[in-house]
């Protein structure tokens, strides 16, 4: 996505959390090590962000979010992320994984799964922590 224009105005947002546990390896030289079959514990935030409240005043049901963000990682936990046809061909990077649970997020909010509020969402980011140091995200608006 070329770099799609910020929000120009205050954002409310809602984040929910969840994680996963992986495999999978990398090609390449600049992954040294991690070249090798390793496994990895993502924590999962998907934030949803809105210009305006509901009239029940939240940005989205955390409940259904939450509902819809473990239907996006239930097929990737404890799977080794090399042999999902969904990844096929690329590097399961930090960035590329994000990406991937923010498309599956921002269908599900295009779909109404994601309840009161989800008609109303402007932007999602989603960060994959890798560890207490290291985290990535992907942030966009929800488009069509």
């Amino acid at each position: 996505m070329p770099n799609a224009p910020l929000a120009s105005g205050p954002l409310y947002a809602v984040e929910v959390r969840d994680h996963i546990m992986i495999a999978h390896s990398f090609k390449g030289g600049l992954f040294g090590p991690a070249q090798a079959l390793h496994g990895a514990t993502f924590v999962v935030d998907v934030a949803f962000m809105s210009e305006n409240l509901t009239p029940e005043g939240v940005v989205v049901d955390i409940g259904r979010a939450t509902e819809a963000l473990k239907a996006v990682l239930g097929p990737l936990n404890y799977r080794n992320l090399d042999d999902e046809p969904a990844f096929a061909g690329r590097n399961t990077t930090t960035e590329v994984v994000a990406r991937h649970i923010f498309d599956a997020m921002a269908a599900a909010a295009r779909e109404g799964r994601l309840g009161t509020g989800g008609d109303r969402l402007s932007r999602l980011r989603v960060t994959l922590h890798e560890s207490h140091a290291a985290r990535a995200w992907f942030e966009g608006p929800i488009g069509a």
